[in-house]
Order: structure tokens, then C-alpha cells, then sequence
């Protein structure tokens, strides 16, 4: 079993920049792919970017979405059991509930076995 909490998310102007983190609980973080996601109201949740699993401290495995490649990026710290998302370039339509997942690398909702309860990202133009 996996417990995945978010934090850092908030209120951001656009052009701007937040660092989402989501803590994993359990002592198997570094064998879990990792993903994250968006959802907007009234829309269903997509895909954002994910991360293979690593041996390493890091990782350097990663995919996005094609809508926040070069503007955000995904890492994580096994030492620390996290997986972050730098968001830069923040704009408008980038507010969305943010969810952390864990047991995949792929784009698809129903390949993640855990989810976090979500971070709210809002962007004011």
C-alpha cells in the first residue's frame, strides 16, 4: 500500500512559477513509476508528465504532455520518498486540481494503482 500526500500548490499570475511536491509513504518508492495529473472543472483528468522508476537517487526517464513540455518538469528524490513538478511559464489554462500518482509511467489514468487527494493550481491572467 502506497499514501501519496501533494502540497504546494496556490494562487499564481501567470508567467510565474510553483513547485508541486507529492510525499510517497512505504519503503518501495524508488521501484514505482510516478505520474501526474490535472483536472479542470467540467473536463476529465489528463495526463501532465511522468517518471520511470529508478535504482538511482534520480531519474532522468521522464514523458509530458505536449501542452507543458519545456515548461514543466518532473523529478524525483527516493532519499526523500518524493516526486516534484516545476511548473514554469504558468498560464491560465494550467489551473486544474493536481493529482500524484503512483505505479505506472504511462499516460493512462486506469495504469495507476495509487492516487494523492490533489493540490488545487490556480493561474490569474
Amino acid at each position: 500500500q502506497v499514501q501519496l500526500v501533494e502540497s504546494g500548490g496556490g494562487l499564481v499570475q501567470a508567467g510565474g512559477s510553483l513547485r508541486l511536491s507529492c510525499a510517497a509513504s512505504g519503503r518501495t518508492f524508488s521501484t514505482y513509476g510516478m505520474g501526474w495529473f490535472r483536472q479542470a472543472p467540467g473536463k476529465e483528468r489528463e495526463f501532465v508528465a511522468a517518471i520511470r522508476p529508478s535504482s538511482r537517487a534520480w531519474s532522468s526517464f521522464t514523458s509530458y504532455a505536449g501542452s507543458v513540455k519545456g515548461r514543466f518538469t518532473i523529478s524525483r528524490d527516493n532519499a526523500k520518498n518524493t516526486v516534484y513538478l516545476q511548473m514554469n511559464s504558468l498560464k491560465p489554462e494550467d489551473t486544474a486540481v493536481y493529482y500524484c500518482a503512483a505505479g505506472s509511467r504511462s499516460e493512462r489514468t486506469y495504469d495507476y494503482d495509487y492516487w494523492g487527494q490533489g493540490t488545487q493550481v490556480t493561474v490569474s491572467s
